[in-house]
């Protein structure tokens, strides 16, 4: 059976609606983070976009999740998931 990867919506500040793949999500200091790509039609190049997401809060029983846009926590959370996605192939065989 195919397994349909998590999708998550994000409403940008103007208001548009953009849907990502969930690639990976960690937990660091209690705080929930998720990459995510994009399905990589907006340039046209047909490369998917990654982006880093961290929980923000919650509505009701969603949870809220905003674009990190610190550069210095952008960066520690990118060595964490490059060292977990190596995890994930090394135990997946490649």
């Amino acid at each position: 059976m195919e397994q349909k990867p998590d999708l998550i919506e994000f409403i940008s500040e103007d208001g548009e609606k953009e849907v990502f793949s969930v690639t990976c999500q960690v937990t660091i200091a209690g705080t929930e983070y998720l990459l995510v790509t994009d399905g990589g039609d907006e340039d046209g190049s047909g490369e998917e976009n990654a982006y880093i997401m961290k929980k923000t809060g919650e509505e009701g029983s969603q949870s809220v999740f905003g674009m990190v846009e610190d550069e210095e926590e952008f960066n520690a959370i990118s060595k964490v998931f490059m060292e977990t996605l190596e995890d994930i192939d090394f135990e997946m065989g490649h």
